[in-house]
């Protein structure tokens, strides 16, 4: 399994995002910039996790994005399933019914199965609020 820029990005702009929204809207374009990610990539991000209700939109010369909730509510697997999909290892896994014609006699498939279980539950124990006090710790410890 590897994480696309889509999603690895969507992490950043939503840690930036809750960072920076106690000053009002964060616009894409100083999100951009912070992140060194173009402003035409995290409009389509931005986007997906707006139409999610995850980001919040507001218009006009002030507009931008909010986090929709608390930081806290967000785990990190949820934003990761939103961009990327799935995060089964193998795409017999992937949906709610295994179709495979030999999952009944596959010797693999248990090993599969586990390490399916052990990504969901890894990303589904950090929340936004977990990565951001990691990113202002970062941030204090280089003087920014």
């Amino acid at each position: 399994m590897k994480i696309s820029t889509k999603g690895r990005y969507a992490l950043r702009l939503m840690i930036d995002v809750a960072i920076h929204q106690k000053e009002g809207y964060v616009a894409l374009r100083d999100a951009a910039q912070r992140q060194g990610i173009s402003v035409k990539y995290l409009e389509q991000i931005a986007g997906m996790l707006s139409k999610a209700g995850m980001l919040l939109s507001g218009r006009g010369p002030q507009g931008g994005y909010r986090l929709a909730k608390e930081p806290e509510t967000y785990t990190v697997g949820s934003i990761l399933r939103l961009t990327e999909g799935d995060l089964a290892p193998v795409a017999c896994l992937e949906g709610d019914e295994n179709r495979c014609e030999r999952s009944d006699a596959c010797a693999t498939l248990d090993f599969w199965t586990g390490l399916y279980a052990a990504v969901n539950a890894y990303v589904d124990r950090f929340t936004l609020a977990d990565l951001v006090h990691s990113e202002l710790e970062k941030m204090k410890e280089a003087g920014r």
